[in-house]
């Protein structure tokens, strides 16, 4: 416990760029603290005193777990920006992360089975496992060259017998010592989807609002009662934490097994958002854009990405990016997940005063999840600052904020010309078994390029 508060305390306190530098414009580094390796080797050595609580999300457990990564692999060339589902006849999906260290643990495996709302069903293993519910990680790797040495490590997730909301947990010897959970979804469409149409910036929608309708055929499959049994879960760009969970049909036609989806309040509707930020360092010889200057003087290096700016008051600017995903690429020398170097990555926002409220890094890379490693913290020449361990490669992200009186979008601006990937999940509970099996995944592109 002692251990981890250290690593808390020290990762709190590191700052990448001194003070006069900021003022004068200037992007010249400084050495960052380099005690990260050394608290995570004493943060390891104390988890078997402070055994982490199980939460039903997308986490790492410990700092040196990185780059957790679960996807369905049908063989294309970014299979790993696909969300982590995949139909019931081909379940190839395959976890990989990363573990800083040199020596190689024995890690296990093992499934749970949830609910529509993501809590623990009442299913046993044997109810939607063929075989015993924990299996060994065997495929692993040693970085090769690295400046910051690593074990990967890559599963090949086990087919289940029904479809549904699995969540994945990795441990050490017992899952009391788990080190990451993945959310995960397998699915059989058994309903149809259709889409009505979008409507965005008119009617009873604010020009910061997106929605989109649609019905849902249930013709094909028995169905007793679908106003308590069938649940609608809608997320945007994979994100979790802004999912709608529950959502209610607008109308129910019982003759024709339909079920209608017109949201005209605001609380169904989605914040349109902005094109995410990016940057390039998938190349540390020759580094891409939106990047500053980094420092080869010590390693890992040193990055600092270009200067952001607050959005929210300028005008929408349509560009491509990855919908808040990120890609592990390394353009020096290749097989980024063995080559890839991890970088202390220093992230800048201008601003002139301080929020009433506090402002998040969030992006896939860190499950939008809204911490203490990733809250941007002002300093005294008008900047807010972050600093990541990063593996190379390309990272989509956004400010947030939290506060009772900004939104969300106080910085990036929020637009319904925005676009984004929704995703429509159908569950639906019947007598047997009596758990919320996924009947229906359908992808919905608002605004497509």
């Amino acid at each position: 416990m002692a251990a981890g508060r250290a690593f808390a305390a020290i990762h709190a306190r590191r700052v990448g760029f001194p003070l006069q530098s900021l003022a004068d414009g200037t992007s010249t580094c400084v050495p960052f603290t380099r005690f990260y390796l050394l608290i995570n080797s004493l943060f390891i050595a104390s988890s078997a005193l402070a055994q982490p609580t199980l939460e039903f999300i997308d986490k790492s457990y410990e700092p040196q777990i990185k780059t957790v990564q679960l996807y369905p692999s049908f063989s294309g060339t970014r299979d790993y920006l696909q969300s982590a589902a995949a139909p019931i006849e081909n379940q190839n999906l395959v976890l990989e992360f990363d573990d800083l260290q040199d020596q190689r643990n024995n890690y296990y495996v093992k499934l749970i089975h949830c609910n529509y709302d993501w809590t623990q069903s009442t299913l046993r293993d044997l109810d939607f496992l063929e075989n015993f519910n924990e299996n060994p990680i065997t495929d692993y790797a040693f970085s090769i060259n690295t400046h910051t040495r690593y074990i990967h490590y890559r599963y090949g997730v086990p087919s289940v017998k029904i479809p549904g909301n699995y969540l994945l947990i990795a441990y050490r010897e017992s899952p009391s010592e788990i080190i990451l959970s993945k959310r995960m979804m397998i699915y059989h469409n058994q309903v149809n989807v259709t889409k009505d149409n979008l409507i965005a910036g008119s009617g009873n929608l604010s020009i910061n609002k997106q929605q989109f309708n649609f019905d849902i055929d249930y013709s094909n499959i028995e169905i007793l009662n679908p106003l308590e049994t069938v649940h609608v879960v809608i997320r945007q760009n994979q994100r979790w934490d802004n999912a709608k969970f529950n959502v209610a049909p607008s109308f129910f036609r019982d003759q024709s097994s339909r079920m209608e989806y017109r949201f005209y309040n605001s609380d169904q509707q989605f914040d349109g958002g902005n094109e995410f930020r990016f940057v390039d360092f998938r190349s540390l010889n020759f580094p891409g854009q939106n990047t500053g200057k980094i420092n080869r003087a010590v390693k890992p290096y040193e990055l600092s990405v270009a200067l952001d700016e607050q959005r929210s008051q300028n005008a929408y600017s349509q560009y491509a990016d990855l919908n808040g995903n990120f890609l592990i690429e390394n353009l020096d020398v290749g097989e980024a997940s063995l080559t890839g170097n991890y970088v202390y990555t220093q992230f800048l926002l201008k601003a002139p005063q301080k929020l009433n409220g506090e402002v998040y890094l969030v992006g896939r890379f860190n499950n939008y999840v809204r911490s203490e490693e990733n809250r941007m913290r002002y300093n005294s020449v008008g900047y807010y600052e972050s600093q990541q361990f990063l593996k190379q490669g390309l990272y989509n992200y956004h400010y947030e904020v939290v506060s009772n009186r900004l939104p969300p979008t106080e910085i990036e601006g929020s637009y319904f010309q925005t676009e984004n990937v929704y995703e429509v999940l159908i569950y639906n509970r019947p007598f047997r078994p009596n758990a919320d099996l996924l009947i229906g995944y359908y992808l919905v592109n608002v605004n497509p390029r």
